[in-house]
């Protein structure tokens, strides 16, 4: 029996098209702040998503530290590398970009709202500083509808390791094998859904992701299947 369904969120709330327009609004405030305007915004945004993607794969499964240290170091070294200085209030700058441009999968709202419907508990477990989750949900309209919420700040562990999961359950006060967890990403969403007994979806729209579908429960192109998965899990 279903009593719980737990989402990532960037990725799987939020699309990546959507990140990757306030990830380029944030480069363009920054080099705006610096007084360069004289750079390549999209130049300078794409060294920038090389140098997260590259700190953030490092930390899988570790100790958690603040997500806007992480930013922070990626923007840093880009800085260097192009000659401007990062500005003081770059992680607010950050949270404003995300606040504006964050742009939710257009089933979601309706997804979220039909599970509420089904009275179960619809929680949110992320890799994210709780400062930047909360404003996030809250400029997308959609913060009060979560039971609860379980960064990695919080827990003290980034996924795939267990404690993010465990805690969300413990809030929850559901069994590993009464809850469900959608997540875009099968190494690190899937793998530590399934480490603690919990059922895995993976959201992968365009099936790019089918080399590792063997990590999942289930394997959903749209939010909206995952009513349907409940449904039958329930039945």
């Amino acid at each position: 029996m279903v009593r719980a369904v737990f989402f990532d969120f960037v990725g799987t709330l939020i699309t990546k098209a959507g990140e990757n327009v306030t990830h380029l609004n944030i480069v363009r405030e920054v080099l705006k702040k610096a007084g360069r305007g004289d750079l390549n915004a999209e130049e300078v945004w794409r060294a920038y998503e090389a140098e997260s993607s590259a700190l953030f794969s490092e930390l899988a499964g570790k100790e958690a530290v603040k997500i806007r240290d992480v930013d922070t170091e990626a923007m840093r070294r880009v800085a260097e590398n192009y000659g401007f200085t990062v500005p003081e209030d770059f992680w607010e700058i950050s949270i404003r970009m995300h606040e504006e441009y964050g742009q939710l999968f257009p089933d979601a709202l309706d997804t979220i709202r039909v599970l509420k419907d089904m009275s179960l508990h619809v929680g949110i477990i992320t890799d994210s500083d709780n400062d930047y989750i909360t404003a996030h949900l809250k400029a997308l309209g959609i913060y009060e509808l979560f039971d609860s919420i379980t960064t990695s700040e919080e827990a003290g562990y980034f996924k795939p390791h267990p404690r993010p999961f465990q805690l969300a359950l413990e809030k929850a006060g559901v069994k590993a094998e009464e809850a469900l967890y959608v997540g875009d990403n099968p190494k690190k969403d899937c793998v530590g859904a399934k480490s603690v007994g919990m059922i895995s979806v993976l959201l992968d729209p365009s099936g790019e992701k089918r080399a590792l579908w063997e990590n999942c429960d289930f394997v959903v192109s749209s939010l909206s299947e995952v009513v349907e998965i409940v449904r039958g899990l329930k039945s």
